[in-house]
């Protein structure tokens, strides 16, 4: 099974299975087609980097029509319909001020919008029974967040003349939205290899403000609940699905728990005090070795792709006697590179457009570039530590102030510690630009 690695390409996947289920009229192509231009128009197509962009939206809707011939539920043709609309719009909140959708945003603006509701209603489709199929994908569908959503799925029910009273048929649109909520969680990981998959972990991670420390193990709680809460229904699906793309699943859970157990001896070994970590200047020799470059080089690829400074120019900013750069080795300052700091003057950087920043031209600020370390050794201290290294060298280096982007509740705990101020807030990931006096 072919990893789909655009839009274009999904669209022609999709269009192939509605032709296979006999979805007639040109409606249904101009809903896939709206829901493109829409991501797109409002910034979330594929190259929005969050977990719930125009791709994840495309791969549920796919995997939706795809694993429908599984031996759960019988779906009829207007079950599929729904489930095709439902999955193409679950995730759309063009409002959203973090990654996470907002059902109550997403239930707002298909409502609301005029183009889509003429489409449903051409489809000849109740837009309470796709309201109620997407409050269905809530996520975790547990507690308040589970409460207030059957609330409001009720709600829906009444207000539809299919579903009032029909107590048989309210049931199976809640269990189709029950496989609509665990393909939504399956899709993207049947749908390519586990570096699609890391990648999409860094995503969900990067646009939910989380330390890079929680991203294996937070993947490895996601698999675990899926399996184990929801086995009926993934084991349903998985077994409806291409052998490729059960093999992708499965290799992908497996990989992230090998992964979390070499965390967890690294982190045992760190506190028996087998493992120390050591903040080093590297020389400029050093700096010129091709193995070294390659070496940090390997570490900057693990960072998310916008903490990803100056890429092209990463090797060759090196042998930049203006950048500052310090290494995290293993055990000595021989031992092996797990992580570094680095950074250089403001000018030498293409950062945001949003931002303003006064001092840009008097080359009085040195921006520390995101802290990259290996998968494993986040949350050991060894990140600060690099950093307050990189600051007393900037200090020696006569700058007045440092910028650099980190998470807001970080930027905020360093207010007082460090008089560090926000420059410019992002949303939604909130991984802000600051700036510290040195």
């Amino acid at each position: 099974m072919q990893q789909y690695a655009n839009t274009h390409s999904m669209r022609n996947e999709i269009l192939s299975l509605m032709v296979q289920n006999e979805f007639e009229g040109d409606c249904f192509v101009e809903m896939l087609d709206y829901t493109i231009d829409l991501f797109e128009s409002q910034v979330l197509g594929s190259d929005y980097y969050g977990y719930h962009n125009i791709d994840h939206e495309l791969e549920v809707t796919y995997v939706s029509l795809l694993a429908s011939r599984q031996e759960k539920i019988a779906f009829s043709k207007d079950d599929l319909k729904y489930l095709y609309v439902a999955a193409l719009f679950h995730d759309f909140d063009p409002q959203k001020n973090v990654d996470k959708p907002h059902e109550e945003s997403v239930l707002r603006f298909i409502s609301m919008d005029k183009k889509l509701r003429e489409l449903i209603t051409t489809a000849n489709l109740d837009l309470e029974i796709i309201k109620a199929l997407i409050l269905r994908t809530t996520y975790p569908w547990a507690g308040k967040l589970k409460e207030k959503a059957q609330e409001q799925i009720k709600q829906c029910f009444q207000n539809s003349d299919l579903t009032r009273n029909d107590q048989k048929y309210q049931q199976h649109i809640m269990d189709m939205g029950w496989y609509l909520s665990v393909v939504d969680r399956i899709s993207g990981y049947a749908l390519g290899d586990f570096s699609k998959a890391m990648e999409m972990a860094k995503m969900n991670a990067h646009a939910l403000a989380w330390s890079p420390s929680l991203i294996v193990r937070s993947s490895v709680a996601y698999f675990e609940e899926l399996l184990n809460k929801e086995t009926d229904m993934s084991k349903t699906i998985l077994k409806a699905i291409p052998k490729q793309m059960r093999k992708n699943f499965f290799d992908t859970v497996l990989s992230f728990m090998k992964i979390r157990q070499q965390e967890i001896r690294i982190q045992a070994d760190y506190s028996y005090e087998n493992l120390k970590l050591v903040p080093t200047i590297e020389n400029m020799s050093m700096r010129k070795d091709e193995n070294f470059k390659d070496a940090l080089y390997d570490i900057f690829l693990e960072l998310p792709r916008p903490l990803q400074f100056e890429k092209e120019k990463f090797k060759e900013s090196l042998e930049d006697p203006q950048t500052i750069l310090n290494t995290l080795r293993l055990n000595g300052k021989d031992g092996e590179i797990v992580g570094f700091s680095k950074g250089g003057p403001l000018e030498k950087y293409k950062l945001r457009e949003e931002i303003r920043d006064e001092n840009y031209g008097l080359g009085n600020t040195i921006f520390l570039e995101p802290l990259a370390l290996k998968m494993g050794y986040w949350g050991l201290k060894g990140g600060s530590e690099m950093r307050h290294l990189f600051i007393m060298q900037a200090h020696s280096m006569k700058y007045r102030y440092l910028t650099s982007f980190a998470l807001r509740d970080v930027i905020r705990a360093r207010i007082t510690k460090e008089q560090a101020e926000f420059v410019t807030l992002f949303d939604p990931e909130r991984w802000d630009y600051y700036r510290i006096k040195i």
